[in-house]
């Protein structure tokens, strides 16, 4: 592992006094912890992004969640971790976040920018349960009146509801939920260390009586298995039920280190389906352009005819539509920087 590496040089992100702690609990049964100290915590996205906000913030690396199209598992190379089952159960873990944002927030040079949080892994994974660093993140951005979107598909947000009912008294606070379809077996393949759909779906309803407004991205439509009509039209009723102030259809993408473990679980799980992905994403991590707009617009009219609609560009959501950006990105060796050059799909959780 290049601790060592990225711990010499004035750039290094993390300090050299790593702690690691295997924890023998159901809970994290299999799971490794890596404590580390950040040097920073509020990442820079390159211009080249597009995306709608230029500040992210990021506690973990890894994610629990073991989604098996996560962009992010690229990442985790250059820790030289396995971007497969080590990015599942390697999990580094920044635990002086809350104070270092804390820190940065009060520096004559911060300005108060929108930061955004979940955009390279979710900071409401298993880890948080056993870390809390999210209250101390949410209490410092509370106090510097700074606004900030979450965009997760933790169900453990509803314990910090107090705390961003405060907040959202202060600032500007947006929040999305990630539901891509509502298929329970697909949902235990695919993404199995996640709260299930219709949880998902509470947290929506749970937080938007409660006077919080959010939207839901619905990430990732999967071709061949969540993308028929009746699919997508059980999904959008379900998301308009839940009380959802929007909602945004994202397809899947697979972007490399994501890409060969997807495809491996294909091949276990559909083999009849390789050749159509093989043959779909032929011209690198996107689908067709054609297939996005057919999907995107299918979404749309279900959603008017619920009654909702695709998030907008300056909302408290923060969360652009697809074709407006390729995805989220930070500091080389931070955040995923291999952004593709067409700008079609945000990328998700």
């Amino acid at each position: 592992m290049r601790w060592d590496n990225l711990g010499e040089s004035p750039s290094a992100l993390f300090g050299t006094d790593v702690v690691s702690r295997t924890i023998d609990t159901p809970e994290f049964r299999g799971i490794t912890f890596h404590e580390v100290r950040a040097r920073s915590i509020v990442n820079r996205v390159p211009g080249a992004s597009r995306m709608p906000f230029e500040w992210t913030v990021n506690p973990y690396r890894g994610c629990s969640h073991a989604c098996v199209y996560c962009f992010a598992r690229k990442t985790h190379s250059y820790l030289d971790l396995d971007t497969g089952q080590g990015f599942d159960s390697q999990i580094v873990v920044k635990v002086n976040a809350p104070e270092l944002l804390r820190r940065e927030l009060s520096g004559r040079r911060w300005r108060g920018d929108h930061i955004a949080m979940g955009t390279n892994v979710d900071c409401y994974q298993r880890a948080e349960g056993r870390y809390r660093l999210m209250p101390g993140i949410i209490a410092a951005l509370r106090d510097h009146a700074n606004p900030f979107s979450i965009l997760t598909k933790g169900t453990l947000i509803l314990r910090d509801l107090p705390l961003l009912q405060q907040a959202a008294e202060a600032t500007d606070v947006g929040i999305s939920v990630s539901v891509g379809f509502l298929d329970h077996e697909l949902w235990r393949t695919v993404e199995p260390g996640t709260p299930a759909p219709d949880r998902r779906l509470d947290v929506v309803r749970t937080l938007t009586a409660h006077g919080i407004p959010c939207g839901v991205l619905m990430a990732p439509v999967i071709p061949f298995l969540g993308d028929a009509p009746d699919q997508l039209r059980a999904t959008v009723r379900a998301i308009a039920e839940a009380g959802a102030g929007s909602v945004t259809p994202l397809v899947l993408h697979l972007r490399p280190g994501a890409r060969e473990w997807f495809m491996a679980w294909l091949g276990q799980h559909h083999p009849h389906l390789v050749r159509r992905y093989t043959t779909m994403y032929a011209d690198g991590a996107y689908a067709p352009k054609w297939y996005q707009r057919r999907i995107t617009r299918q979404v749309h009219e279900l959603a008017a005819e619920y009654g909702i609609g695709p998030a907008r560009p300056g909302e408290a959501r923060r969360i652009p539509p697809p074709d407006t950006a390729p995805g989220p990105a930070g500091n080389p060796g931070d955040e995923a920087s291999d952004r593709p050059a067409e700008p079609t799909q945000l990328t998700l959780i």
